[in-house]
């Protein structure tokens, strides 16, 4: 996926909705901070959104422009309708989320998770691919680990645990 084609969904998704802002989660939320992110981290087809001023019309973007969809088959993209539930994220997150808004949104505002936040939510979900894009971020120089440390206050004691202890494995892979 590219940032044009993240920019693409949050136009449909806001259309769809009838909302003028979403919140992108998911490996796609890199395009925010960094639009020309390197390949390896940009092989996901979908864009992790939600209204947050009306997380249950997640469904409706999901139905409408989410895999298998006519949009999917057509741009090979997608849209995945999530909750606000999906991404365990530290206390503050809403503070640095990073703003898309261009002519492509169609006046419709992404709020992209900041790269130091996604990548404690994919060290959280601990899965292997969440592990190797962390790993990518760390050697490409898009995120430094000691701004993620000062971010482990802001989680539950287990979770900062568990995000140590990932951050561990990913930094000497």
């Amino acid at each position: 996926m590219k940032r044009t084609d993240l920019e693409h969904i949050l136009h449909a998704a806001g259309a769809i909705a009838q909302v003028d802002e979403l919140i992108v989660l998911g490996s796609q939320a890199i395009l925010g901070s960094h639009p020309e992110a390197p390949a390896e981290l940009l092989i996901s087809q979908e864009a992790d959104t939600y209204p947050p001023k009306s997380p249950e019309k997640a469904d409706l973007i999901d139905g409408s422009i989410g895999e298998l969809s006519p949009f999917h088959e057509q741009f090979g993209y997608y849209a995945h309708g999530v909750g606000p539930e999906t991404a365990i994220l530290p206390k503050n997150w809403r503070q640095r989320l990073v703003r898309i808004d261009n002519a492509n949104t169609g006046g419709i505002v992404g709020l992209c998770l900041h790269p130091t936040d996604l990548a404690i939510s994919k060290l959280v979900a601990g899965r292997e691919k969440d592990l190797k894009f962390v790993e990518v971020l760390l050697k490409r120089g898009l995120l430094m680990r000691r701004e993620l440390e000062q971010l482990l206050p802001e989680l539950s004691p287990a979770h900062a645990d568990t995000v140590r202890n990932r951050l561990e494995i990913c930094a000497r892979r």
